[in-house]
């Protein structure tokens, strides 16, 4: 019995002593960490996983659109308007009518009355004043 009273008594000034409870302070500060960093861990996977969420939203919401424009390409309506608006083509029957602006400003009639004035002159004459006249 007194064997028995000698290893409680051991047992109990090990538990009690202070190196025990600063080795059981440490490893509960260990388990506290270690369970920080899990549930942050667990925080930054949960946020990239409604981050490629809402890309996977907008991809889809984006193809959709692009879906839609490939169906309105492929119609016989978009080809209509890209022949009429780029390559300025008509339908068989109808008439073309390019409207011009209505005024004609000064710089214009001027450069218009110049190459008539131009158009004149006798080609040696514009050649003397090329090389001879400055203007």
């Amino acid at each position: 019995m007194a064997n028995n009273k000698d290893q409680n008594q051991k047992w109990k000034e090990v538990f009690y002593s202070r190196w025990f409870l600063a080795l059981l302070f440490i490893l509960t500060l260990l388990l506290i960490i270690s369970y920080v960093r899990a549930y942050y861990q667990e925080y930054q996977v949960r946020q990239e996983i409604s981050n490629l969420q809402a890309q996977l939203h907008s991809l889809e919401s984006k193809k959709i659109e692009t879906m839609e424009f490939l169906k309105y390409a492929q119609s016989s309506t978009f080809v209509e308007e890209k022949a009429r608006t780029e390559l300025n083509l008509v339908k068989p029957g109808e008439n073309m009518v390019i409207i011009a602006n209505g005024t004609d400003s000064d710089t214009n009639r001027q450069e218009k009355t110049n190459m008539i004035k131009w158009s004149q002159v006798s080609n040696p004459i514009k050649w003397f004043k090329f090389f001879f006249i400055t203007n």
